[in-house]
């Protein structure tokens, strides 16, 4: 997809716009960064947005089971984010047992048993 930026707008904004996406968001993506903020005050990069600017040109995707480091926390330690797709019709339980089972594949991949 390609498109022309106008001259107001910055990298920096559509960056802010872009995070969480839409597919993690849902809409309205307004109401649901607001519960995200409430409930989740710390996400780091998980579900944000991934990728280059260069000359004018960009690409990005959606950190989504991505590991990442945050020096600004702590210089030691490795975090991961994991979630489920939780809908009008959502389990909660079945949503859980989804989320626990990401991070389990994820710690495996951390310990070097995958």
């Amino acid at each position: 997809m390609r498109g022309q930026l106008k001259q107001s707008i910055t990298f920096a904004d559509i960056l802010n716009r872009l995070s969480p996406a839409g597919s993690i968001t849902g809409a309205p993506k307004s109401s649901a960064r607001e519960v995200i903020s409430r409930f989740e005050p710390y996400r780091g990069i998980y579900c944000g947005t991934l990728g280059w600017i260069y000359g004018g040109r960009a690409r990005f995707s959606v950190a989504i089971r991505t590991f990442f480091k945050d020096f600004s926390r702590d210089r030691e330690r490795t975090y991961f984010g994991t979630g489920a797709g939780i809908t009008w019709g959502s389990d909660a339980e079945g949503e859980w047992s989804e989320t626990e089972l990401k991070a389990e594949r994820l710690m495996k991949i951390a310990s070097g048993l995958a």
